[in-house]
C-alpha cells in the first residue's frame, strides 16, 4: 500500500499544454496500476474472500499453548464418570460417578487446588450425569444407575443441601453439558433405548427444551463453550466412536461440522482456556484403547493440533478449567479407577 500512496500523490507533469494526451495516458496508467495493487498481495497473487476470512479468524484466535501435567493430590475415593462443575474461588465440585468397584456412588466432594474441602451426598447413587454452575449453585443433569434419570438437581456448595430444580424432556444418561450466556446446554445422551441427537437448553426457573439437533445421536461426547458457540467433539454414535467436531451456534440454533479429530474418540472431556478448546484423554471403541493425548481446537477454524500429554492414557475423567489451568480428576486407566487430581498448565 505504500507504493499506492506514492503513485497517487505524483504531482502533475510539467509539460506544455500540447502534451495533454500524454498527461491523460500517465493518469490512466496510474489508475490501472492502483487497481492492480489493490487486488493483489505482495507476491502478486489475488486475495480470495475465503483467504481473507481465514486470515481474520487466525488473527482473532492467536493459537493454543502447550500444556504440561502436574500432579496435585488424591481424592478421598477413586471415581470415574463424575459430574463436575467449576465454583467461585478456584474450586470445583465432583458429583456422583462410579467408584473403584464400578458401582454408582452418591458422593459429592467440593475441592480446591490444595485438596478436598467438604463432602455431601446426592439423594441417590448415580453416574454418567454432567453438571454446570450458575450463580454459585451447581446443577446436575440426568444420569443413571439401573435406569436413566430425567432430574435436574441443585447442589448448594455452601450448605451441602441438594434439591430438585427441574426435569429434562426425557430420562437420559451419558450426557455432555456446557454453559453459555446464562444458559446451560445438555448435548446428546442415552434414554435407555437409543442415543439422542438433541441439544437441550435450560436455565434456572425455565423449562428445559430442545433447541437444536445433531446429525446423529451421540453419547459420551466432549463439549465446551468458546466465544459465542459450543464445540461438540467425538462421542459414541450408533455406528461407533466419532471423529467429528461440530459447532453449535445458539443465536441461530444451527449445527455445522467444523472439523475432524485425528482419530475417532469417545469418553473424552473438554475445557476451554481463553478462546481455545482442549480435549483431554478419552478412548476409541475398544475399552482398552485409551488415550493420553491433549488436543487443542481452534473454535473458529476447526484446526486441531497436539497440545500435550497426560502421564498415562485415561478416559472418563472429570475435567474443568479454572482460569488458565485445566483440572483433571479421577478417571479410568488400565490400572482401574483413579483417585488422583492433577492440573494441565501452560508452558512456554
Amino acid at each position: 500500500m505504500g507504493w499506492l500512496t506514492t503513485l497517487v500523490r505524483i504531482p502533475p507533469l510539467a509539460t506544455p499544454a500540447s502534451w495533454g494526451w500524454h498527461r491523460c495516458l500517465a493518469s490512466y496508467s496510474i489508475v490501472v496500476l492502483a487497481l492492480t495493487l489493490a487486488a493483489c498481495g505482495s507476491t502478486g497473487q489475488t486475495i480470495s474472500p475465503a483467504r481473507t476470512v481465514k486470515t481474520a479468524a487466525r488473527a482473532a484466535n492467536p493459537g493454543a499453548v502447550k500444556l504440561a501435567y502436574r500432579p496435585l493430590f488424591s481424592l478421598p475415593a477413586a471415581v470415574q464418570d463424575p459430574a463436575i462443575a467449576r465454583l467461585p474461588g478456584g474450586r470445583f465440585a465432583l458429583l456422583g460417578g462410579l467408584d473403584a468397584g464400578d458401582t454408582s456412588t452418591s458422593n459429592v466432594t467440593v475441592v480446591a487446588l490444595h485438596g478436598p474441602q467438604r463432602s455431601a451426598s446426592l439423594p441417590n447413587a448415580q453416574h454418567d450425569a454432567q453438571a454446570a454452575a450458575q450463580n454459585g449453585q451447581v446443577y446436575v443433569f440426568g444420569g443413571g444407575q439401573f435406569s436413566q434419570y430425567d432430574h435436574i438437581l441443585r447442589f448448594d456448595p455452601n450448605s451441602g443441601s441438594v434439591a430438585t430444580a427441574g426435569s429434562l424432556p426425557s430420562p437420559e444418561s451419558d450426557v455432555a453439558v456446557a454453559s453459555l450466556g446464562g444458559v446451560t446446554y445438555i448435548v446428546g445422551g442415552f434414554d435407555g433405548t437409543k442415543s439422542l441427537d438433541t441439544i437441550v437448553a435450560w436455565s434456572p426457573g425455565a423449562r428445559a427444551r430442545a433447541v437444536g439437533h445433531l446429525p446423529v445421536g451421540v453419547r459420551y461426547a466432549a463439549v465446551a463453550s468458546a466465544g459465542r458457540a459450543l464445540l461438540i467433539i467425538g462421542g459414541s454414535t450408533p455406528t461407533g466412536a466419532s471423529n467429528a467436531v461440530y459447532r453449535f451456534d445458539p443465536t441461530t440454533a444451527t449445527v455445522r461440522r467444523l472439523g475432524r479429530m485425528p482419530q475417532p474418540i469417545t469418553h473424552a472431556s473438554a475445557a476451554a482456556i481463553g478462546q481455545t478448546v482442549y480435549v483431554v484423554g478419552g478412548r476409541g471403541d475398544n475399552l482398552d484403547a485409551r488415550s493420553a493425548a491433549v488436543w487443542a481446537i481452534d473454535p473458529l477454524t476447526g484446526h486441531v493440533r497436539s497440545a500435550g500429554r497426560l502421564p498415562q492414557p485415561i478416559s472418563d475423567a472429570g475435567v474443568v478449567s479454572l482460569g488458565d489451568t485445566i483440572v483433571v480428576a479421577g478417571g479410568k486407566t488400565a490400572a482401574g479407577t483413579q483417585s488422583g487430581v492433577g492440573e494441565l498448565v501452560p508452558v512456554s
